[in-house]
C-alpha cells in the first residue's frame, strides 16, 4: 500500500509512515493522532509519478463515525466515496500536467469492505483483520484513500491546490501534509484559506 512511499529515503517519511501502525495504539501525541477536523496527506511528485495518500478521521468526511444504518447515513456515505472515486477533480490536478490515475484504493470501516468484525462500537479486544488494524480503533473511524498518477507533463505540476477538498469535506479545518517533490521535502499544515502547496 505504501510501496513508493516506503521506497524513498527522505528522513521525514518514518514518521509519516509510522502513524499508520501507531494509530490502534491511542499514541495521541504523534503525528497520527485521530483529531477531529484535521487530516493527514501524503503527496509524492517524482519523476512522472505522483502520489497521494489522505487519511481522514470519517467526521471530517461524512459527518459521523459510525457504520451507516440509516438511508440517510448510507447516502452521506455514498456520496463522500463517489468524491473520492475522482481524484483528478478532487484535488484539482492542472489539465496541462495531463494526469491519469494509474491505481487508487479506499478503505474504511464505514465502506462495509471489511471484516464484520471491524465495527465501531466493539470492544477493545476485537480480533481486527491485520490490515484493517491500522485503520481502526475503538469508536474512531478512519477513510483512507491512496491513488498513484502517471502525469505526461509534470512540470505543469507546481501546485497542490486542496482548494476542492475543503470546498468538499468543510469539516475538515486543516490538513496536515507532507511534500515531497522536485524542490525537496517540506512539511506543511494547509487550511481552506492556505489550500495550495508549492511543489
Amino acid at each position: 500500500m505504501r510501496r513508493l512511499l516506503l521506497a524513498l529515503p527522505f528522513a521525514l517519511l518514518p514518521l509519516a509512515v509510522a502513524h499508520a501502525h501507531e494509530d490502534h495504539d491511542h499514541e495521541h501525541g504523534s503525528l497520527g493522532a485521530h483529531e477531529h477536523g484535521v487530516g493527514r496527506l501524503n503527496a509524492v511528485l517524482d519523476g512522472q509519478a505522483l502520489e497521494l495518500e489522505l487519511d481522514s478521521p470519517a467526521m471530517n468526511l461524512v459527518g459521523f463515525e459510525h457504520v451507516a444504518t440509516t438511508a440517510a447515513d448510507k447516502a452521506k456515505v455514498a456520496a463522500a466515496r463517489k468524491q473520492l472515486e475522482n481524484p483528478t477533480a478532487l484535488f484539482n490536478l492542472p489539465k496541462a500536467a495531463g494526469c491519469v490515475v494509474s491505481s487508487q484504493e479506499l478503505n474504511s470501516p464505514l465502506f462495509g469492505d471489511k471484516p464484520e468484525a471491524d465495527h465501531d462500537d466493539d470492544d477493545d479486544d476485537d480480533h481486527d483483520a491485520t490490515d484493517a488494524a491500522h485503520e481502526h480503533h475503538h469508536d474512531h473511524s478512519e477513510i483512507h484513500a491512496h491513488y498513484q498518477f502517471t502525469c505526461a507533463t509534470p512540470t505543469a505540476l507546481s501546485n497542490l491546490d486542496l482548494t476542492q477538498v475543503f470546498k468538499t469535506f468543510p469539516a475538515t479545518q486543516k490538513i496536515q501534509v507532507q511534500l515531497i517533490g522536485p524542490s525537496g521535502q517540506q512539511g506543511v499544515d494547509a487550511t481552506a484559506k492556505a489550500a495550495t502547496l508549492k511543489f
